[in-house]
């Protein structure tokens, strides 16, 4: 079997020098990078954030819900003294309501009848409201004999008396309750010398 080998003919100078030094063609319209229009070439990148390792990620995921166990802690405790301070003041406002009822019934006590058993009714009622105010905390506010104080009682009268002490309640016109540290009706009252 022969081969065929292809020679190939040898090119003019002339013509190689042509063809190398020749740009090429490009069709009209189309973009050629102009000399200032060169390709990016992508920098190497000098300052780089450094990657945050999992130990630091997980320390500050660890603070984050620490923070936020703390913030709804806050939250939580905020809420029950704001529900136990409308609780009070809910129940201040309806015994301040009863009141005048209260008033009213140390005055027919003090009337005097003939009649016992309508004392003796008068004297019920108000034991069973006396009850039931003490059934929600309320107290009466101790006035009669006592040194006037102004952040439980209002004085409404001064006089003078020898024979009670400096600052001595000596009359009360209107009985004060309170309900642990809150007042919900100052005791009114006269004051001595």
């Amino acid at each position: 079997m022969a081969k065929n080998k292809k020679t190939e003919a040898p090119v003019p100078e002339d013509v190689e020098a042509e063809t190398a030094q020749a740009p090429e063609e490009v069709p009209e319209g189309a973009d050629t990078p102009g000399p200032e229009e060169a390709p990016e070439q992508e920098a190497p990148k000098a300052e780089e954030k450094p990657r945050k390792d999992q130990g630091q990620l997980l320390a500050e995921a660890a603070d984050k819900y620490l923070r936020l166990a703390a913030e709804y802690d806050n939250y939580r405790k905020r809420t029950a003294k704001e529900k136990e301070a409308a609780w009070g003041e809910a129940k201040a406002q309806t015994v301040a309501a009863f009141l005048p009822v209260f008033d009213n019934l140390e005055r027919a006590m003090k009337q005097e009848t003939a009649d016992e058993a309508y004392k003796k009714g008068v004297e019920m009622t108000m034991k069973g409201l006396q009850d039931a105010l003490a059934g929600l905390g309320v107290e009466m506010i101790p006035a009669l004999g006592e040194t006037f104080d102004p952040n439980r009682h209002n004085a409404v009268m001064h006089c003078d008396d020898p024979e009670a002490g400096e600052n001595t309640i000596v009359e009360v016109f209107q009985q004060g309750f309170a309900c642990g540290d809150k007042v919900i009706r100052f005791s009114m009252v006269r004051v001595a010398n």
